[in-house]
């Protein structure tokens, strides 16, 4: 009883405490998935920013290209218009700082981008792992707690069986304690029952004391009696 008692309270602890664990990891799954859930989100609408933005800025640059060009070449063929070649030259400069002004803002946010994109990738990868690890986890955990509650049920089960034994036996004990094993006798009652055996003694004396006088008188008796007729 008393090892299966022990053995119950342990098994029964471990599970507590697995279940716990379980309880904890699964916990811990929610907020990931949570997290990466919000993450996807933030990527998706820095993805469509990104994009608008790119395309905005590769059609400027496109523009700017082919309006330089024009200019260019228009300038190069006409030669009358080398009067105003100071102010086409003013004009093509500040088309050329335009374009660069968009290819560095277009090289900027690729470079944002590619670092979220690579920062995106590498927290959900290490988010897929710990997931699959936890999973893992919470599938043994929650085995050996469902392994532990089927052996301390089953532990339970004898036990029962042997405490009905027990309490047989106990009875049984009980029955054979009271035809077989003596009792202490209360002193009142072996006072009472000593003084009954002296004054039986002593009745048993004054008996005795009465039969020898009568056994004496009877052979005075006898022996006058036999003395008389011898003479």
């Amino acid at each position: 009883m008393s090892k299966l008692s022990s053995k119950i309270d342990s098994m029964s602890a471990n599970s507590a405490k697995l279940k716990e664990q379980v309880a904890e990891i699964q916990s811990q799954l929610a907020q990931m998935a949570s997290s990466q859930a919000e993450m996807d989100k933030i990527r998706s609408e820095e993805k469509a920013l990104y994009d608008k933005n790119s395309a905005e800025l590769k059609t400027g640059i496109d523009g700017v290209k082919k309006a330089l060009q024009v200019l260019k070449d228009y300038y190069a063929k006409d030669a009358s218009h080398g009067s105003k070649g100071d102010s086409a030259g003013g004009i093509v400069s500040m088309l050329e700082v335009v374009e660069s002004d968009f290819t560095r803002d277009l090289a900027e946010i690729e470079s944002a981008e590619n670092s979220a994109v690579a920062e995106y990738e590498k927290v959900s990868y290490m988010n897929k792992v710990a997931k699959t690890s936890k999973d893992q986890d919470v599938k043994y955990k929650a085995k050996e707690a469902a392994s532990l509650d089927k052996s301390g049920s089953e532990a339970v089960s004898d036990r029962e069986g042997i405490q009905a034994e027990l309490d047989a036996l106990n009875e049984y004990l009980g029955k054979l304690n009271k035809m077989c094993v003596a009792k202490a006798e209360p002193y009142a009652e072996r006072a009472r029952r000593r003084a009954a055996e002296i004054e039986g003694l002593k009745n048993a004396l004054q008996i005795l004391d009465g039969e020898v006088v009568l056994l004496q008188e009877n052979t005075k008796r006898a022996l006058r009696s036999k003395y008389i007729h011898s003479a």
